[in-house]
């Protein structure tokens, strides 16, 4: 857990927990100590680094909100230049994970629009609350507080909560900028076209439309939902979506 913009740090222990913190952010360690020449920053090389990936970043923190031991970690570490304090267990990332607010995007939402989610995001099992709260944004911003929505593949209109947020690059194989970019995200309905999306049983065209995947293990009811959305014309399909259906035509499909 890395902050910035924090108050006066030489304080009692436990003085931080009614500051607010102007930035966190949360990251997994993924590759330990290595030393690389490749330069990253401009104003030097830095070659001692370690590998992370991050799972979250927030604006204007309160310490509460991180849980005392978090906040005094914090606090301690900035008595020490930023040295880091070790906190055993992920206690403080959990607590982190469910006291934040989810807060959606008040902006109307095109699902033809280059948007990005502000959020990040990891595939660990640390990570799953944060996950949670990722997928929360991008759906929210994806409904923009519809209560009815349209599935991409069927074009069938249904209740809202018949329709996931579904990513069209696998999530576990996107980048955490694809992880976050809406591109990337497809209404998709719960009665059968996620799945078969998600499987391979379908896929979307370069000109836009459905058509059968060759995953070809299943029954002879599969094949019938499959077909029924085969030649359908995909209404959110663009330029800026065609990357993500090539990769799922390509490695899915």
């Amino acid at each position: 857990m890395l902050a910035h913009g924090g108050p006066q740090p030489r304080v009692a222990p436990g003085g931080w927990r009614d500051a607010v913190l102007k930035r966190v952010v949360v990251a997994q360690v993924t590759k330990p100590y290595f030393q690389s020449q490749e330069i990253v920053w401009k104003d030097s090389v830095y070659p001692e680094r370690i590998g992370i990936d991050v799972l979250d970043e927030e604006l204007d923190v309160a310490g509460r909100d991180l849980g005392d031991a978090a906040a005094e970690a914090l606090r301690l570490s900035a008595n020490k230049q930023g040295s880091a304090v070790l906190l055993s267990g992920v206690a403080a990332l959990a607590h982190f994970a469910t006291e934040l607010p989810v807060v959606a995007d008040p902006a109307q939402f095109d699902l033809n629009a280059v948007t990005v989610i502000s959020h990040g995001g990891a595939e660990s099992a640390i990570a799953q609350i944060l996950t949670r709260r990722e997928q929360s944004k991008i759906r929210k911003a994806m409904l923009n507080g519809a209560t009815e929505f349209s599935c991409a593949l069927c074009g069938k209109i249904l209740p809202a909560r018949f329709i996931r947020a579904a990513h069209i690059k696998r999530r576990a194989h996107a980048s955490r900028d694809e992880r976050l970019h809406m591109a990337n995200i497809m209404p998709a309905c719960l009665l059968g076209c996620d799945e078969l999306f998600e499987h391979g049983y379908v896929y979307v065209t370069s000109t836009g439309t459905v058509a059968l995947g060759g995953n070809h293990s299943t029954t002879p009811d599969l094949v019938e939902a499959a077909k029924a959305l085969d030649g359908l014309i995909v209404t959110i399909y663009g330029p800026q979506r065609e990357p993500y259906f090539a990769w799922h035509r390509n490695n899915i499909a």
